[in-house]
């Protein structure tokens, strides 16, 4: 039941108005001293307050201010029995949320409590949703037992805080984005923009206006000024994400930006200060790539700050069961159904698989899984075929073995299983490769990559 909080020297109208107010279901308070009612609030259980008007403007916003320092979700109702248009201004400005004016009748004042009770509904609602976003994007709540996976959460708490710029790098698939939005939920830019750019999905010519901005006339079709991401997330956060891709040109533009926090339109001559916080990622090696010259040294280092590698899923296998129950609990959430744990031959399946597409691929395999699910536990039938058993026989342990009954290095060992996949994931979409790396959880570009690795192009 929400309640009230009457202050007033008048003893008639706290009466009238108490009365009227518990006569439709609101918890009244009375008091005529104000600041005998600013010493009520600290007590954090008021939820308005309907209190006359002070004698001056001075006095009027140091009062509404007293009163919200003391509660400041609390919403101010003012009242006077002389009031003028330039008084009811006065009050909205210090900070009331509606001004009555004296004599009133129960209708002006039950629309006025109705509207500013409604405010503070809506406000707990939102700051609810916000937490329940928050929560899920903390790191304390990230699935992961494995060392390596806690030592990033260390590191990154450790600099969400600061400006300071991260590069995420591994494998696609193994959660680069999610920690991306972890760090920004974690930082003071929570509240500003987080703004996602694919680099290695836009062409050359696309992603500096996409970026920075272009001037109307800049190029063809430039038929107005536009602004680009950077300066959309300024005050919050940019994540780049496969900048291993970029240009030579592009590479020169960043490095700029990362120096002097400064961009240029395309099409433009005038600069444009930001601060946004850059979190990159790349699934290729920066370093080998700056050694071959397709990435510059400098901003390689500029951007080397923070390096946080994240582990492929095929070296946390101890995460795979947490992941699985995890995803399973949400897509049941998500679903409806009433889906209570893996069988034992199921989760075997699931921590016997290379996953080469990591997390991503097992998310994936776990919905699907939900969505197959006709009974209340996912079973080896639920999940896709090239999952349900032990590989062909050209793929057994002792075929990982060497010769001279040496064991293969793993990153070698692992190749077989991880070819036999793309090559049954090609043929089952008859060569499509879009539908290929959507099913293994992978872009196209590492699908192409690793095509040509195995000779399978």
């Amino acid at each position: 039941m929400p309640r009230i909080l009457i202050i007033d020297s008048d003893p008639q109208t706290t009466s009238w108005l108490s009365g009227a107010l518990e006569e439709f279901g609101f918890e009244a308070e009375t008091l005529s001293d104000r600041a005998a009612g600013a010493t009520r609030l600290t007590r954090g259980d008021i939820d308005l307050v309907i209190a006359e008007l002070p004698t001056t403007e001075q006095d009027t916003r140091g009062f509404v201010q007293g009163l919200r320092s003391n509660n400041a979700g609390t919403r101010v109702i003012l009242s006077s029995a002389f009031g003028t248009v330039e008084d009811a201004v006065e009050a909205m400005r210090s900070g009331a949320s509606d001004y009555l004016s004296k004599p009133f009748s129960w209708e002006q004042v039950q629309i006025a409590v109705e509207r500013c009770l409604e405010r503070v509904q809506l406000e707990s609602e939102n700051k609810a949703l916000k937490a329940a976003l928050d929560d899920r994007l903390r790191f304390s709540n990230l699935v992961a037992n494995n060392a390596k996976m806690q030592a990033i959460f260390k590191t990154v708490n450790a600099v969400a805080a600061t400006r300071t710029t991260v590069l995420l790098t591994g494998e696609s698939g193994t959660g680069k984005t999610l920690l991306a939005r972890a760090i920004h939920s974690a930082s003071q830019r929570r509240d500003e923009p987080f703004i996602e750019v694919n680099c290695g999905a836009l062409p050359e010519s696309l992603l500096e206006s996409e970026l920075f901005g272009h001037a109307k006339g800049a190029f063809t079709g430039a038929v107005r000024d536009r602004e680009g991401k950077f300066a959309a997330a300024d005050k919050g956060t940019i994540f780049l994400d496969e900048i291993g891709t970029s240009s030579p040109g592009f590479q020169v533009k960043l490095l700029r930006v990362l120096q002097d926090r400064i961009i240029t339109r395309v099409g433009d001559s005038k600069n444009i200060e930001i601060d946004v916080r850059v979190i990159l990622a790349t699934n290729i090696d920066l370093q080998k790539a700056v050694e071959e010259g397709s990435f510059r040294e400098d901003l390689f280092y500029r951007i080397n700050v923070v390096p946080l590698e994240m582990p492929p899923l095929r070296d946390r296998t101890g995460d795979i069961g947490l992941l699985a129950e995890h995803f399973l609990r949400r897509f049941c959430d998500e679903t409806g159904k009433q889906i209570h744990s893996f069988t034992q031959a199921a989760m075997h399946s699931l921590m016997a698989c290379p996953w080469p597409g990591n997390v991503r691929q097992l998310e994936n395999v776990v919905e699907r899984a939900v969505v197959l699910c006709e009974g209340d536990t996912i079973d080896s039938e639920d999940l896709p075929t090239d999952l349900r058993g032990p590989l062909p026989h050209e793929i057994t342990p002792e075929s990982l073995v060497a010769g001279d009954s040496h064991l293969l290095p793993l990153k070698q060992a692992l190749e077989a299983p991880e070819k036999l996949l793309i090559e049954r994931a090609l043929q089952h979409h008859g060569g499509n490769r879009q539908a290929t790396a959507s099913t293994l959880g992978i872009n196209r570009s590492t699908l192409f990559n690793k095509m040509r690795k195995f000779d399978l192009l």
